[in-house]
Protein backbone atom coordinates (compact mmCIF):
# COMPACT_ATOMS: atom_id res chain seq x y z
CA UNK A 1 0.00 0.00 0.00
CA UNK A 2 1.48 2.99 -0.81
CA UNK A 3 0.86 5.69 2.30
CA UNK A 4 1.65 8.92 0.00
CA UNK A 5 -1.29 7.82 -1.98
CA UNK A 6 -3.50 6.96 1.30
CA UNK A 7 -2.26 9.21 4.17
CA UNK A 8 -5.32 8.56 6.50
CA UNK A 9 -5.57 4.79 5.77
CA UNK A 10 -3.74 3.43 9.33
CA UNK A 11 -2.49 -0.16 8.14
CA UNK A 12 0.74 -1.18 6.34
CA UNK A 13 1.02 -4.23 4.58
CA UNK A 14 2.10 -5.82 7.21
CA UNK A 15 -0.47 -4.73 9.50
CA UNK A 16 -2.90 -6.31 6.48
CA UNK A 17 -1.17 -9.69 6.52
CA UNK A 18 -0.56 -10.11 10.09
CA UNK A 19 -4.19 -9.46 10.68
CA UNK A 20 -5.65 -11.97 7.96
CA UNK A 21 -3.42 -14.51 9.37
CA UNK A 22 -4.32 -14.17 12.75
CA UNK A 23 -8.23 -15.00 11.48
CA UNK A 24 -7.03 -17.47 8.71
CA UNK A 25 -7.69 -16.15 5.76
CA UNK A 26 -4.98 -14.87 2.85
CA UNK A 27 -6.48 -11.69 1.99
CA UNK A 28 -9.07 -8.89 2.74
CA UNK A 29 -11.02 -10.08 -0.42
CA UNK A 30 -11.71 -13.66 1.17
CA UNK A 31 -13.92 -11.86 3.66
CA UNK A 32 -16.22 -10.40 1.30
CA UNK A 33 -16.96 -14.02 -0.34
CA UNK A 34 -20.25 -14.25 1.25
CA UNK A 35 -21.52 -11.33 -1.30
CA UNK A 36 -22.55 -12.60 -4.71
CA UNK A 37 -20.30 -11.70 -7.20
CA UNK A 38 -22.34 -8.61 -8.83
CA UNK A 39 -22.56 -6.75 -5.76
CA UNK A 40 -18.54 -6.55 -5.77
CA UNK A 41 -16.36 -3.93 -7.69
CA UNK A 42 -14.28 -5.16 -10.82
CA UNK A 43 -12.29 -2.53 -11.00
CA UNK A 44 -10.77 0.55 -8.87
CA UNK A 45 -13.00 3.24 -8.07
CA UNK A 46 -12.28 5.91 -10.43
CA UNK A 47 -11.48 8.92 -7.83
CA UNK A 48 -9.06 11.38 -7.78
CA UNK A 49 -6.02 11.15 -6.16
CA UNK A 50 -5.33 11.89 -1.90
CA UNK A 51 -5.18 15.02 -1.28
CA UNK A 52 -2.65 16.06 2.04
CA UNK A 53 -4.46 17.91 4.96
CA UNK A 54 -3.55 20.94 3.87
CA UNK A 55 -4.53 20.82 0.24
CA UNK A 56 -7.74 19.09 1.75
CA UNK A 57 -8.26 22.40 3.73
CA UNK A 58 -7.78 24.68 1.07
CA UNK A 59 -10.52 22.26 -1.36
CA UNK A 60 -12.84 22.10 1.56
CA UNK A 61 -12.81 25.96 2.71
CA UNK A 62 -13.61 26.84 -1.27
CA UNK A 63 -16.28 24.53 -1.95
CA UNK A 64 -17.93 26.23 1.69
CA UNK A 65 -17.80 30.03 0.20
CA UNK A 66 -20.37 29.01 -2.27
CA UNK A 67 -22.58 28.77 0.70
CA UNK A 68 -24.92 31.39 1.80
CA UNK A 69 -25.75 32.08 4.74
CA UNK A 70 -28.00 33.64 7.25
CA UNK A 71 -24.97 35.61 8.18
CA UNK A 72 -24.59 37.27 4.79
CA UNK A 73 -28.27 37.55 4.15
CA UNK A 74 -31.50 38.60 5.42
CA UNK A 75 -33.29 35.44 6.40
CA UNK A 76 -37.08 35.12 6.63
CA UNK A 77 -37.16 31.24 6.21
CA UNK A 78 -38.95 28.66 8.60
CA UNK A 79 -40.91 26.19 8.11
CA UNK A 80 -39.32 24.01 11.34
CA UNK A 81 -35.82 25.30 11.22
CA UNK A 82 -35.30 29.20 12.77
CA UNK A 83 -32.68 31.94 12.78
CA UNK A 84 -32.32 32.30 16.37
CA UNK A 85 -29.51 33.96 17.99
CA UNK A 86 -27.28 31.83 19.94
CA UNK A 87 -25.66 32.91 23.12
CA UNK A 88 -21.63 32.77 23.77
CA UNK A 89 -22.41 30.69 26.69
CA UNK A 90 -23.76 27.55 25.52
CA UNK A 91 -20.49 26.85 22.72
CA UNK A 92 -18.69 27.59 25.80
CA UNK A 93 -20.11 24.97 27.22
CA UNK A 94 -20.74 22.17 24.66
CA UNK A 95 -16.59 22.45 23.72
CA UNK A 96 -15.85 21.87 27.37
CA UNK A 97 -13.53 18.56 27.38
CA UNK A 98 -16.04 16.79 29.51
CA UNK A 99 -19.46 17.18 27.67
CA UNK A 100 -17.42 17.69 24.09
CA UNK A 101 -18.40 14.24 22.06
CA UNK A 102 -20.74 12.42 19.61
CA UNK A 103 -20.56 9.29 22.16
CA UNK A 104 -24.12 8.48 22.99
CA UNK A 105 -24.39 9.17 26.97
CA UNK A 106 -27.12 6.08 28.04
CA UNK A 107 -25.07 3.64 30.06
CA UNK A 108 -25.93 3.64 33.48
CA UNK A 109 -22.34 4.66 34.68
CA UNK A 110 -22.55 8.15 33.43
CA UNK A 111 -20.75 10.66 35.04
CA UNK A 112 -22.77 13.03 37.62
CA UNK A 113 -22.43 15.88 35.37
CA UNK A 114 -24.07 14.85 32.42
CA UNK A 115 -26.77 12.63 34.39
CA UNK A 116 -27.62 16.27 36.04
CA UNK A 117 -27.38 18.27 33.06
CA UNK A 118 -30.29 15.47 31.11
CA UNK A 119 -32.01 15.74 34.62
CA UNK A 120 -32.56 19.53 34.09
CA UNK A 121 -33.46 19.33 30.18
CA UNK A 122 -35.91 17.23 31.37
CA UNK A 123 -37.15 19.36 33.79
CA UNK A 124 -37.36 22.31 31.16
CA UNK A 125 -38.98 20.44 28.42
CA UNK A 126 -41.64 19.15 31.27
CA UNK A 127 -41.69 22.81 32.46
CA UNK A 128 -42.33 24.47 28.33
CA UNK A 129 -44.66 21.91 27.95
CA UNK A 130 -46.93 20.70 31.27
CA UNK A 131 -46.38 17.47 30.91
CA UNK A 132 -45.25 15.36 34.02
CA UNK A 133 -42.52 13.56 32.09
CA UNK A 134 -39.67 13.73 29.96
CA UNK A 135 -37.13 11.77 27.91
CA UNK A 136 -33.37 12.32 27.74
CA UNK A 137 -34.67 13.64 23.96
CA UNK A 138 -34.61 12.16 20.44
CA UNK A 139 -33.04 12.86 16.93
CA UNK A 140 -35.31 15.33 16.02
CA UNK A 141 -38.90 16.88 15.69
CA UNK A 142 -39.88 14.46 12.96
CA UNK A 143 -38.27 11.35 14.73
CA UNK A 144 -40.24 12.46 17.68
CA UNK A 145 -43.83 12.78 15.99
CA UNK A 146 -43.82 9.23 14.91
CA UNK A 147 -42.64 7.76 18.00
CA UNK A 148 -45.85 9.60 19.49
CA UNK A 149 -48.20 8.03 17.08
CA UNK A 150 -46.24 4.37 17.92
CA UNK A 151 -46.80 4.88 21.23
CA UNK A 152 -50.47 5.74 20.46
CA UNK A 153 -50.58 2.47 18.46
CA UNK A 154 -48.85 0.59 21.43
CA UNK A 155 -51.07 2.42 24.33
CA UNK A 156 -54.71 2.08 22.84
CA UNK A 157 -54.16 -1.35 20.06
CA UNK A 158 -56.53 0.52 17.79
CA UNK A 159 -54.93 0.89 14.12
CA UNK A 160 -55.89 4.86 13.22
CA UNK A 161 -53.48 7.88 13.24
CA UNK A 162 -55.70 10.98 12.35
CA UNK A 163 -53.11 13.78 11.56
CA UNK A 164 -53.84 17.17 10.70
CA UNK A 165 -53.24 18.57 7.24
CA UNK A 166 -51.14 21.57 9.17
CA UNK A 167 -48.38 18.99 10.13
CA UNK A 168 -45.18 19.85 8.02
CA UNK A 169 -45.29 17.38 5.32
CA UNK A 170 -41.96 16.42 6.22
CA UNK A 171 -42.68 15.13 9.31
CA UNK A 172 -45.71 13.37 8.05
CA UNK A 173 -43.66 11.44 5.40
CA UNK A 174 -41.23 10.71 8.60
CA UNK A 175 -44.48 9.08 10.08
CA UNK A 176 -45.29 7.47 7.78
CA UNK A 177 -41.84 5.67 7.10
CA UNK A 178 -41.70 4.59 10.49
CA UNK A 179 -45.30 3.02 10.22
CA UNK A 180 -44.16 1.34 7.26
CA UNK A 181 -42.96 -1.52 8.55
CA UNK A 182 -44.24 -2.06 12.30
CA UNK A 183 -47.06 -3.22 13.69
CA UNK A 184 -49.85 -2.30 16.12
CA UNK A 185 -48.08 -4.49 19.25
CA UNK A 186 -44.36 -3.24 18.54
CA UNK A 187 -43.06 -6.39 15.98
CA UNK A 188 -43.13 -6.39 12.26
CA UNK A 189 -45.57 -8.01 10.39
CA UNK A 190 -44.23 -11.50 8.37
CA UNK A 191 -43.59 -9.49 5.18
CA UNK A 192 -42.12 -6.46 6.55
CA UNK A 193 -44.84 -4.30 5.98
CA UNK A 194 -47.71 -2.76 8.08
CA UNK A 195 -50.90 -3.41 6.74
CA UNK A 196 -53.62 -3.22 9.83
CA UNK A 197 -52.28 0.50 10.67
CA UNK A 198 -53.01 3.66 8.44
CA UNK A 199 -52.86 7.66 8.50
CA UNK A 200 -55.67 9.85 7.63
CA UNK A 201 -55.36 13.15 6.91
CA UNK A 202 -57.74 15.91 8.60
CA UNK A 203 -57.88 18.81 6.09
CA UNK A 204 -57.43 22.68 7.01
CA UNK A 205 -59.75 25.40 7.09
CA UNK A 206 -59.44 27.27 4.05
CA UNK A 207 -60.66 31.01 5.71
CA UNK A 208 -58.82 30.10 9.39
CA UNK A 209 -55.51 27.94 8.29
CA UNK A 210 -56.57 25.61 11.44
CA UNK A 211 -57.92 22.18 11.68
CA UNK A 212 -61.19 21.85 10.24
CA UNK A 213 -63.23 20.94 13.38
CA UNK A 214 -66.03 19.42 11.21
CA UNK A 215 -64.07 17.04 9.67
CA UNK A 216 -62.22 15.76 12.38
CA UNK A 217 -65.30 15.12 13.66
CA UNK A 218 -66.80 12.94 11.09
CA UNK A 219 -63.71 10.82 9.98
CA UNK A 220 -62.60 10.02 14.35
CA UNK A 221 -64.21 6.58 15.90
CA UNK A 222 -63.02 4.02 17.88
CA UNK A 223 -60.62 3.19 15.50
CA UNK A 224 -58.85 6.12 16.26
CA UNK A 225 -55.97 5.68 18.14
CA UNK A 226 -54.67 9.35 18.14
CA UNK A 227 -55.17 12.49 16.94
CA UNK A 228 -51.84 14.65 16.22
CA UNK A 229 -52.26 18.50 15.85
CA UNK A 230 -48.90 20.87 15.04
CA UNK A 231 -49.11 24.00 16.50
CA UNK A 232 -48.39 26.65 15.54
CA UNK A 233 -48.68 24.77 12.26
CA UNK A 234 -46.91 24.92 9.29
CA UNK A 235 -48.79 27.47 8.10
CA UNK A 236 -48.38 29.36 11.36
CA UNK A 237 -51.43 29.31 12.21
CA UNK A 238 -52.21 28.56 16.29
CA UNK A 239 -54.86 25.84 16.37
CA UNK A 240 -57.49 25.35 19.14
CA UNK A 241 -55.86 22.49 21.24
CA UNK A 242 -58.41 22.61 24.13
CA UNK A 243 -61.69 22.26 21.15
CA UNK A 244 -59.24 19.58 19.26
CA UNK A 245 -58.21 17.39 22.74
CA UNK A 246 -61.93 17.57 23.67
CA UNK A 247 -63.02 15.61 20.46
CA UNK A 248 -59.86 13.15 20.74
CA UNK A 249 -60.69 12.16 24.40
CA UNK A 250 -64.64 12.01 23.87
CA UNK A 251 -63.88 9.28 21.15
CA UNK A 252 -61.23 7.22 23.46
CA UNK A 253 -58.21 8.56 21.46
CA UNK A 254 -54.78 9.97 22.67
CA UNK A 255 -54.28 13.95 21.51
CA UNK A 256 -50.66 14.60 20.55
CA UNK A 257 -49.01 18.12 19.84
CA UNK A 258 -46.38 18.67 17.88
CA UNK A 259 -44.01 22.19 18.45
CA UNK A 260 -41.66 22.97 15.65
CA UNK A 261 -41.00 26.85 17.08
CA UNK A 262 -39.93 25.77 20.68
CA UNK A 263 -39.93 29.45 21.18
CA UNK A 264 -44.28 29.92 20.91
CA UNK A 265 -44.09 27.20 24.12
CA UNK A 266 -42.49 30.15 26.29
CA UNK A 267 -45.74 32.41 25.43
CA UNK A 268 -48.68 30.10 24.42
CA UNK A 269 -50.58 28.36 26.82
CA UNK A 270 -48.60 24.45 27.71
CA UNK A 271 -50.03 22.36 25.34
CA UNK A 272 -50.56 19.60 28.49
CA UNK A 273 -52.52 21.79 30.18
CA UNK A 274 -54.85 22.01 27.21
CA UNK A 275 -55.39 17.99 27.12
CA UNK A 276 -52.47 17.02 25.38
CA UNK A 277 -51.30 13.24 26.12
CA UNK A 278 -48.03 13.35 24.32
CA UNK A 279 -45.99 16.80 23.48
CA UNK A 280 -43.47 16.67 20.98
CA UNK A 281 -41.01 18.59 18.68
CA UNK A 282 -38.29 20.36 17.47
CA UNK A 283 -35.85 22.37 20.13
CA UNK A 284 -33.91 23.69 17.86
CA UNK A 285 -34.92 27.48 18.42
CA UNK A 286 -32.75 26.70 21.79
CA UNK A 287 -29.47 27.23 21.31
CA UNK A 288 -28.31 24.40 18.26
CA UNK A 289 -28.21 26.91 15.52
CA UNK A 290 -29.55 26.27 11.87
CA UNK A 291 -26.69 23.64 10.97
CA UNK A 292 -27.68 23.19 7.37
CA UNK A 293 -30.69 21.20 8.58
CA UNK A 294 -28.90 19.31 11.51
CA UNK A 295 -28.18 17.91 13.74
CA UNK A 296 -31.44 19.28 15.12
CA UNK A 297 -32.72 18.20 18.76
CA UNK A 298 -36.24 16.12 19.12
CA UNK A 299 -38.30 16.74 22.69
CA UNK A 300 -40.98 14.47 23.74
CA UNK A 301 -42.88 15.09 27.34
CA UNK A 302 -45.63 12.68 28.15
CA UNK A 303 -48.52 12.14 31.28
CA UNK A 304 -47.36 10.55 34.27
CA UNK A 305 -49.51 7.54 33.15
CA UNK A 306 -48.02 7.03 30.07
CA UNK A 307 -44.68 6.90 31.55
CA UNK A 308 -43.27 3.34 30.65
CA UNK A 309 -44.45 3.55 26.85
CA UNK A 310 -42.11 6.60 26.10
CA UNK A 311 -38.70 5.51 23.98
CA UNK A 312 -35.07 6.17 24.73
CA UNK A 313 -34.04 6.75 28.15
CA UNK A 314 -34.85 8.83 31.57
CA UNK A 315 -32.80 10.49 34.18
CA UNK A 316 -33.89 9.84 37.81
CA UNK A 317 -32.94 12.11 40.90
CA UNK A 318 -31.73 10.06 43.94
CA UNK A 319 -30.05 9.95 46.92
CA UNK A 320 -26.33 8.41 47.29
CA UNK A 321 -25.56 6.23 50.07
CA UNK A 322 -24.22 8.97 51.72
CA UNK A 323 -27.23 10.48 51.80
CA UNK A 324 -26.38 13.14 49.19
CA UNK A 325 -28.44 14.66 45.87
CA UNK A 326 -27.38 12.27 42.97
CA UNK A 327 -28.63 11.57 39.55
CA UNK A 328 -29.13 7.78 37.60
CA UNK A 329 -30.51 6.25 34.96
CA UNK A 330 -33.67 5.46 36.08
CA UNK A 331 -35.07 3.87 32.80
CA UNK A 332 -34.09 2.89 29.10
CA UNK A 333 -36.96 0.93 27.03
CA UNK A 334 -34.34 0.25 24.34
CA UNK A 335 -33.72 -2.96 23.32
CA UNK A 336 -29.90 -3.44 23.86
CA UNK A 337 -31.45 -3.04 27.91
CA UNK A 338 -34.17 -4.95 28.00
CA UNK A 339 -35.98 -8.14 26.25
CA UNK A 340 -36.25 -7.39 22.65
CA UNK A 341 -40.25 -8.41 22.65
CA UNK A 342 -40.67 -5.63 25.46
CA UNK A 343 -38.32 -2.49 24.03
CA UNK A 344 -40.61 0.75 23.10
CA UNK A 345 -38.04 2.08 20.59
CA UNK A 346 -35.05 0.79 18.74
CA UNK A 347 -33.42 4.55 18.76
CA UNK A 348 -29.58 3.99 19.68
CA UNK A 349 -28.96 7.75 20.38
CA UNK A 350 -30.43 10.35 21.67
CA UNK A 351 -28.93 14.06 20.84
CA UNK A 352 -27.08 14.17 24.27
CA UNK A 353 -24.96 17.31 23.74
CA UNK A 354 -27.74 19.08 21.50
CA UNK A 355 -29.95 18.31 24.93
CA UNK A 356 -27.13 20.44 26.78
CA UNK A 357 -27.09 23.36 24.34
CA UNK A 358 -31.09 23.51 25.02
CA UNK A 359 -30.43 22.87 29.04
CA UNK A 360 -27.39 25.93 28.83
CA UNK A 361 -29.72 28.34 26.66
CA UNK A 362 -32.63 27.47 28.37
CA UNK A 363 -30.69 28.62 31.76
CA UNK A 364 -28.86 31.48 30.60
CA UNK A 365 -32.17 33.11 29.39
CA UNK A 366 -33.77 32.28 32.20
CA UNK A 367 -38.17 32.51 32.52
CA UNK A 368 -38.50 36.03 32.21
CA UNK A 369 -35.51 36.67 29.28
CA UNK A 370 -37.53 33.70 27.63
CA UNK A 371 -40.79 35.55 27.80
CA UNK A 372 -39.83 38.71 26.53
CA UNK A 373 -38.04 37.16 23.59
CA UNK A 374 -40.96 35.06 22.79
CA UNK A 375 -43.01 38.81 22.99
CA UNK A 376 -40.30 40.22 20.44
CA UNK A 377 -40.99 37.42 18.14
CA UNK A 378 -44.68 38.24 18.26
CA UNK A 379 -44.23 41.93 17.52
CA UNK A 380 -42.26 41.82 14.87
CA UNK A 381 -43.62 38.85 12.90
CA UNK A 382 -47.16 41.28 13.95
CA UNK A 383 -45.02 44.71 12.16
CA UNK A 384 -43.96 42.77 9.28
CA UNK A 385 -47.13 41.44 8.50
CA UNK A 386 -48.99 44.61 8.71
CA UNK A 387 -46.70 46.44 6.71
CA UNK A 388 -47.08 43.57 3.90
CA UNK A 389 -50.49 43.89 3.70
CA UNK A 390 -50.39 47.30 2.87
CA UNK A 391 -48.86 46.18 -0.88
CA UNK A 392 -51.32 45.81 -3.14
CA UNK A 393 -51.18 42.50 -4.31
CA UNK A 394 -50.37 40.83 -1.42
CA UNK A 395 -52.91 39.77 1.69
CA UNK A 396 -52.49 37.35 4.27
CA UNK A 397 -53.90 33.76 3.54
CA UNK A 398 -55.51 32.93 6.89
CA UNK A 399 -57.49 34.60 9.85
CA UNK A 400 -56.05 32.72 12.57
CA UNK A 401 -53.53 33.74 15.36
CA UNK A 402 -50.00 33.10 14.87
CA UNK A 403 -46.69 33.54 16.53
CA UNK A 404 -43.53 34.47 14.62
CA UNK A 405 -44.18 32.67 11.52
CA UNK A 406 -47.11 33.65 8.81
CA UNK A 407 -48.38 32.85 5.47
CA UNK A 408 -49.10 35.94 2.69
CA UNK A 409 -50.88 35.20 -0.53
CA UNK A 410 -49.43 37.37 -3.68
CA UNK A 411 -51.99 37.88 -6.15
CA UNK A 412 -49.65 38.95 -8.61
CA UNK A 413 -48.99 37.56 -11.96
CA UNK A 414 -45.08 36.98 -10.95
CA UNK A 415 -44.51 33.69 -9.82
CA UNK A 416 -43.26 33.29 -6.09
CA UNK A 417 -39.82 32.02 -7.48
CA UNK A 418 -39.58 35.00 -9.53
CA UNK A 419 -40.17 36.77 -6.53
CA UNK A 420 -37.44 34.83 -4.42
CA UNK A 421 -35.23 35.45 -7.07
CA UNK A 422 -35.41 39.37 -7.05
CA UNK A 423 -35.15 39.09 -3.47
CA UNK A 424 -32.29 37.27 -3.56
CA UNK A 425 -30.37 39.41 -5.78
CA UNK A 426 -30.56 42.22 -2.98
CA UNK A 427 -29.50 39.89 -0.35
CA UNK A 428 -32.60 38.52 1.36
CA UNK A 429 -33.76 35.20 1.86
CA UNK A 430 -37.65 36.07 1.46
CA UNK A 431 -39.36 32.83 2.72
CA UNK A 432 -40.51 29.25 1.66
CA UNK A 433 -42.95 28.88 -1.29
CA UNK A 434 -45.41 26.70 -0.24
CA UNK A 435 -46.06 25.31 -3.67
CA UNK A 436 -42.78 23.18 -3.37
CA UNK A 437 -44.40 21.83 -0.23
CA UNK A 438 -47.76 20.60 -1.75
CA UNK A 439 -47.37 20.62 -5.70
CA UNK A 440 -50.91 18.90 -6.01
CA UNK A 441 -52.51 21.71 -4.25
CA UNK A 442 -53.07 24.62 -6.47
CA UNK A 443 -54.27 26.52 -3.70
CA UNK A 444 -50.74 27.15 -2.43
CA UNK A 445 -48.67 28.05 -5.49
CA UNK A 446 -49.16 31.96 -4.19
CA UNK A 447 -48.73 31.28 -0.65
CA UNK A 448 -45.22 32.57 1.08
CA UNK A 449 -44.42 31.68 4.19
CA UNK A 450 -42.73 34.15 6.07
CA UNK A 451 -41.08 33.71 9.71
CA UNK A 452 -39.89 36.95 11.88
CA UNK A 453 -36.99 36.33 14.71
CA UNK A 454 -34.99 38.75 17.28
CA UNK A 455 -32.57 38.63 14.52
CA UNK A 456 -34.28 40.21 12.27
CA UNK A 457 -34.25 44.08 12.69
CA UNK A 458 -36.55 47.03 11.53
CA UNK A 459 -34.64 47.80 8.61
CA UNK A 460 -34.49 44.36 7.45
CA UNK A 461 -38.22 44.23 7.28
CA UNK A 462 -38.78 47.49 5.71
CA UNK A 463 -36.20 46.04 3.14
CA UNK A 464 -38.35 43.35 2.48
CA UNK A 465 -41.86 45.29 2.45
CA UNK A 466 -39.99 47.71 0.03
CA UNK A 467 -38.17 45.71 -2.23
CA UNK A 468 -41.35 43.58 -2.11
CA UNK A 469 -44.13 46.44 -3.21
CA UNK A 470 -40.90 47.27 -6.52
CA UNK A 471 -40.96 43.69 -7.64
CA UNK A 472 -44.70 43.91 -7.60
CA UNK A 473 -45.52 46.86 -9.20
CA UNK A 474 -42.97 45.50 -12.39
Amino acid sequence: MDKLNAPYLPHTEEDIKEMCSVIGVDSVEDLLCSFPSELLLSEELKLPKGKSEQELKESLTLLSEKNITSAEFASFLGGGSYNHYTPAVVDSVLTKGEFFTAYTPYQPELSQGTLQAIFEYQTYICQLTGTDVSNASLYDGASASAEAVLMAFRRTRRKVALISGGLHPEYTETIETYLGATSVEGSQSSDGQNKDKKIIKTPLSLKSGRTDIKALKSLINKETACVLIQSPNFFGSIEDLFELSRIAHENGALFIVVVTEALSLALLKPPGELGADIVVGEAQSFGCGLNYGGPYLGFMGVKDSMLREMPGRLVGETLDSAGRRSFCLTLATREQHIRRSRATSNICTNQGLLALACTTYLSALGKGGLMRLARLNLSKAEYLKAELTKIKGVEVAFSSPVFNEFTVKITSKLSIKEIQKSLSEEGIFGGLSLGEFYPENKEQEKNLLIAVTEMNSKEEMDSLAGLLEKILKR
